[in-house]
């Protein structure tokens, strides 16, 4: 889809299926990052709604100077700020409100930046066997021991030790494929 931004310009072109595929993609993690801001889910899904109403009915101009992705949730960002300086009118902040807002926006970035990579490492491991998938899925996701795994998995020790670490090199190559790396691995 070319992170939208094809999708996009198809809408411009009179295309509706364009934004539905734009709508159908970024959705939930619009949704996601608004609320991070407002602390609300039914609010954040207005938010993401005018969101796409502003990208439908004012059609700004996607320069390409970012990806289509950052774009679009730098339109969510600022329909967000303007929903709580709205708010903010309506009724006052707390210090303690401030507070937390401050800190939420400084660690949006940051908790951004983290959300991307699991997507990242779970489109990876999808790629993977069903038996790397579920070795790495039951150790890293589950938290279970190496013990614990084998066991479910009906696995010796050493078979145990030999498929997690043939699982994770597989993985980390997916990964270093597309230009990731992993700490973790």
């Amino acid at each position: 889809m070319d992170n939208g931004a094809s999708s996009y310009r198809r809408f411009l072109d009179g295309d509706d299926q364009g934004i539905a595929e734009i709508v159908g993609e970024y959705k939930d993690g619009l949704i996601l990052y608004i609320n991070y801001y407002v602390s609300n889910v039914f609010v954040a899904e207005e938010l993401a709604e005018d969101t796409f109403f502003r990208l439908m009915t004012r059609k700004p101009k996607f320069s390409g100077k970012s990806s289509f992705k950052t774009w679009l949730y730098a339109i969510g960002h600022n329909v967000a700020v303007d929903h709580i300086r709205h708010r903010s009118k309506e009724r006052t902040l707390s210090l303690e409100e401030a507070e937390r807002c401050l800190r939420e926006e400084e660690s949006l970035e940051d908790l951004y930046i983290r959300e991307e990579q699991k997507r990242t490492v779970h489109k990876a491991l999808a790629t993977l066997s069903a038996e790397y998938r579920a070795v790495l899925w039951l150790t890293y996701f589950e938290d279970f021991s190496s013990k614990e795994v084998a066991n479910i998995l009906k696995k010796s020790d050493r078979q145990m030790a030999n498929l997690l670490y043939r699982a994770k090199q597989s993985l980390k190559a997916k990964l270093e494929k597309e230009g990731f790396v992993y700490e973790n691995l």
